[in-house]
């Protein structure tokens, strides 16, 4: 929806803000206004759909994006750094930073999870190149994976297996867990996943609604629902949970889940008990890629060490900072 305003709710009470030249989103404390400046990307590159985010210890933020560079490194103040080039950029999905500091990334049209350096050489590829399967060497459009302190490796996979995978830090088979259903611990979409300091797993179950804990064994450990639709997932190093996405919606005639296309575009902090600690509702746009603090099909992620928000779209086609503010 476009509006001159934005009104959002929170838990405790409704505000608004609109600074000159920027959209913000706020809810309570803190409060984010968008970066309309950032960043600054080399023109000839070209962003199309911007499945994922991450940020590294030196607060580079790294995009992934479905063309290549697909692989790009900013900035906090927007500077381009570097990118380089993956097999088969239309399969891009998530990106994460392991505990070494390696980038990893899963591409849900290659059938891979693959691991780089920070400047992308290629060391590790987890999955065949260009083959789907299901058995312990291969995946089905694996969609994200965490990397414990360990070195171990906890892959979600994905549209098709609707499974977690496990692998040593050298990338040795060692067990799986869950299969299609709606019960505890099945899994409709296995859509994002990221762990805590203590090793618990919290997987983001997107067309179930919910988000279901594990621990590294495979064991339930709690299921929420319907808090949100879960699109993507972030750690906190606080271990707060915080998740984008939408809300959830059912279809008035048989009582279904209505997940796709969003109705709207959420952010959730949780508490590792699962308590709503912040709401923080976004401006959608319905004519793409909107006004700068406008999403669509929200899908990445990730805070700096300054607590500043990036945010990244299917349908927007771009990746975006919200700044926090006092």
């Amino acid at each position: 929806m476009r509006s001159t305003t934005i009104v959002l709710v929170t838990i405790i009470l409704p505000l608004f803000f609109l600074s000159q030249g920027c959209r913000s989103v706020q809810s309570g404390s803190p409060q984010f206004d968008v970066d309309a400046a950032w960043p600054q990307k080399p023109d000839y590159f070209t962003w199309v759909q911007m499945p994922g985010v991450t940020i590294d210890r030196q607060n580079h933020i790294y995009i992934f994006t479905r063309n290549n560079p697909a692989v790009q490194v900013y900035h906090p103040d927007g500077t381009f750094l570097r990118a380089w080039n993956v097999e088969d950029p239309n399969g891009a999905h998530f990106i994460r930073i392991g505990p070494a500091g390696n980038v990893w990334t899963a591409n849900i049209t290659n059938h891979t999870v693959r691991k780089y350096t920070p400047d992308g050489k290629l060391l590790l590829t987890l999955g065949e190149p260009g083959q789907a399967g299901a058995d312990r060497s291969h995946f089905d459009r694996p969609t994200d994976m965490v990397i414990v302190p360990s070195g171990d490796i906890f892959v979600s996979d994905g549209y098709n297996n609707r499974r977690i995978i496990h692998f040593d830090a050298a990338g040795n088979y060692v067990n799986q867990w869950g299969q299609a259903g709606t019960q505890p611990g099945q899994f409709a979409l296995p859509h994002s996943i990221v762990a805590d300091s203590r090793g618990r797993l919290y997987v983001a179950d997107r067309e179930n609604a919910r988000i279901q804990v594990f621990d590294t064994k495979g064991k339930l450990l709690a299921v929420w629902e319907d808090l949100i639709a879960p699109w993507g997932l972030w750690m906190s190093k606080d271990d707060d949970i915080w998740v984008c996405g939408s809300s959830v919606t059912r279809k008035a005639e048989t009582g279904e889940l209505n997940i796709l296309p969003p109705r709207d575009q959420v952010v959730l902090k949780l508490n590792q008990k699962g308590k709503v600690l912040q709401r923080i509702p976004l401006t959608m746009t319905t004519t793409p890629p909107g006004n700068k603090g406008e999403l669509n099909w929200v899908h990445g992620i990730a805070f700096d060490s300054q607590g500043n928000l990036y945010l990244t779209d299917i349908q927007g086609y771009r990746a975006q900072k919200f700044v926090k503010t006092p």
